[in-house]
């Protein structure tokens, strides 16, 4: 009987709507970040390497071994303990451009949206009656107020 009702408890958390919607969130977050991060590797990082003269941030690094390695990559692959900073720092110029891209995106969608509510709110969703000067509804053919039949 308690095994039951766990299972019940259960079914009913997981079919409430704000799981299934942070579900739907994470799934189309996850597709999201997908594009981001198209637009940050394949777009904007070229361009910014373009600006910078094909600086490569990822081969600068520390070998603490003493050894001396040409990259980044043959340093890793030799066991060699390193401080990989160019690599950090190419991971912060990558997240301050996502959340830049994401920012702008996310900007123009409330522009979008914001654009859309003052279109809605002015258009009038009342008028008047032309026989007792009542506020009726736009869509109405009747008045409710002196019952006079209202042309178009």
């Amino acid at each position: 009987m308690k095994g039951k009702g766990f299972i019940d408890e259960f079914r009913a958390f997981i079919m409430r709507g704000n799981v299934m919607d942070l579900a739907v969130g994470v799934i189309i977050g996850g597709a999201f970040q997908a594009i981001i991060n198209s637009l940050v590797n394949d777009v904007i990082m070229p361009l910014i390497s373009l600006l910078t003269g094909g600086i490569d941030f990822t081969n600068w690094f520390i070998a603490l071994d003493g050894n001396q390695y040409d990259t980044y990559a043959e340093a890793q692959e030799a066991g060699a303990a390193t401080l990989g900073y160019g690599a950090f720092l190419t991971a912060i110029i990558n997240f301050l451009l996502m959340a830049l891209v994401i920012f702008c995106i996310v900007k123009f969608l409330n522009a979008m949206a914001e654009r859309t509510k003052k279109e809605e709110e002015t258009a009038p969703t009342e008028k008047e009656c032309p026989f007792c000067k009542s506020k009726i509804p736009v869509a109405a053919t009747k008045c409710m107020y002196c019952t006079s039949d209202i042309q178009g």
